[in-house]
């Protein structure tokens, strides 16, 4: 599918630099890229080149590459011009090239052109973004793997496998008067396990990837005085909390984003949890429990030489049962305990000093193993929460497969219980994905991708 007209847009980020790239797509390439260079360059072929105005005046001067379709990015003609980072020469160069009969891209519309002409899946379109995006190395290096193709390619391979039980099945239907009972001879069920195995061992990767594209948000939580903040402080390897010995110094909710060994890790740090008349101080600890129901694990941090406070017992009985809460036992350098992982109260107990360090790296790897991303394991490919879904409901359909199969002897229905797993896996790739679906999907995308 050609587009009919021809978009431009900055692919480098806005503002001052060495370089700056703009990028053109579409039928009008060649004829625009006369206009403004004075000749077409030979395809993939650098060329230092003058961006002249249309009275001929001089705007720039640059590299000038020019991609033919279907041999592109986008699948249609193309031209990249990389010239100096000023904003000023990029503002004339875009309206240049608008005057010359291109308009500015939308949002993403770069790779889905790409996505609209097959040059790209729509899983590797989202992760030219996720790599944009990456929070971390480990996820950076997984968005890379799945922009190769890996995460695709998986999912791929399993829906060619449904498939293939899918027509066997259809088979065995269609031929009933054949003296061999296809679907009672157990090859089918044996074939549906498989399957199942193979989605289960994909979504446990995906799991991983979303985790480590998402990373994972950490409220500290507690008493006052008890240390959150230089335990903030600690994570993140720098001051970024007031640290003092008086009850009540954190009064606003502190955020900081952390490469954690690999794994982004959104911590927050909140106001002592406790009753007070100050109306500042009050504000902070409203804003804190606000920030605890927004968690995806609650660090509850109490002085391992005092134990678990009232405020701290209240927590636990309001969200212990719906959020996962790791009690952190700080100040061992005073209680002489020993650090280490331990249990309490069936709540996962870490007891570390946030003043010596001791114990930090017990709590780094709690946290990567909560993440499920343990010891040194790093997920195969970037996964994001749609992918999730898809594949949950795919895991659901081959369920209902299996009961269609093995209670009910349902050979019709296990079918259609295959079609639908199958085409909750096209959504990933793209195979069968709704129009309101890359809308939503590419609007997301930087400008110039």
């Amino acid at each position: 599918m050609q587009a009919v007209d021809t978009i431009a847009a900055l692919s480098t980020p806005p503002g001052r630099g060495g370089v700056a790239v703009i990028r053109v797509s579409g039928p009008r390439v060649p004829e625009i890229a006369v206009a403004l260079l004075g000749t077409l360059p030979a395809p993939r072929q650098a060329r230092l080149c003058v961006f002249r105005d249309a009275d001929g005046t001089a705007m720039d001067h640059g590299l000038a590459l020019y991609f033919e379709a279907p041999a592109s990015f986008t699948g249609e003609h193309v031209l990249e011009l990389q010239g100096h980072g000023s904003p000023m020469l990029n503002d004339l160069l875009l309206a240049r090239l608008l005057a010359l009969g291109a308009r500015l891209a939308r949002p993403g519309e770069f790779s889905q052109r790409a996505f609209i002409n097959d040059r790209l899946g729509l899983a590797e379109a989202e992760a030219i973004t996720d790599a944009i995006d990456a929070g971390s190395h480990a996820a950076a290096r997984a968005a890379v793997r799945s922009l190769q193709g890996v995460f695709a390619d998986q999912v791929r391979a399993l829906a060619a496998a449904i498939v293939e039980l899918r027509v066997y099945t259809e088979a065995a239907i269609d031929f009933p008067d054949e003296e061999v009972d296809f679907l009672a001879e157990g090859e089918v069920q044996t074939r549906l396990q498989a399957l199942r195995d193979r989605l289960y061992t994909l979504q446990a990767g995906a799991s991983r990837g979303a985790r480590l594209r998402e990373g994972m948000t950490v409220v500290i939580a507690g008493a006052p005085n008890v240390g959150k903040s230089s335990l903030l402080n600690r994570l993140a390897a720098r001051d970024s909390a007031i640290v003092t010995p008086i009850a009540g110094t954190t009064r606003d909710v502190l955020r900081e984003n952390i490469d954690l060994d690999g794994l982004p890790l959104h911590v927050v740090d909140t106001a002592g949890l406790r009753e007070t008349d100050d109306p500042v101080e009050a504000e902070g600890v409203r804003r804190a429990r606000a920030q605890v129901d927004q968690a995806d694990r609650i660090l509850l941090v109490v002085d391992d030489g005092q134990g678990l406070q009232p405020e701290d017992l209240a927590l636990l009985a309001q969200y212990g049962d719906r959020l996962p809460v790791t009690l952190v036992a700080n100040k061992i350098d005073l209680s002489g305990a020993h650090a280490g992982l331990d249990q309490h109260a069936g709540h996962d107990l870490v007891r570390l000093s946030a003043a010596t360090a001791d114990g930090i790296d017990v709590l780094v790897a709690h946290l990567r193993q909560a993440a499920g991303l343990a010891d040194a394991q790093e997920a195969d490919f970037i996964a994001r929460r749609r992918h999730l879904d898809a594949l949950a409901r795919a895991a659901t359909a081959l369920e209902q497969g299996h009961h269609r199969l093995v209670d009910d002897q349902a050979g019709e229905l296990l079918a259609e219980e295959l079609r639908l797993a199958h085409a909750a896996l096209g959504e990933i790739t793209g195979e069968f994905t709704s129009e309101d679906l890359l809308g939503a999907i590419f609007s997301s995308f930087c400008i110039g991708k």
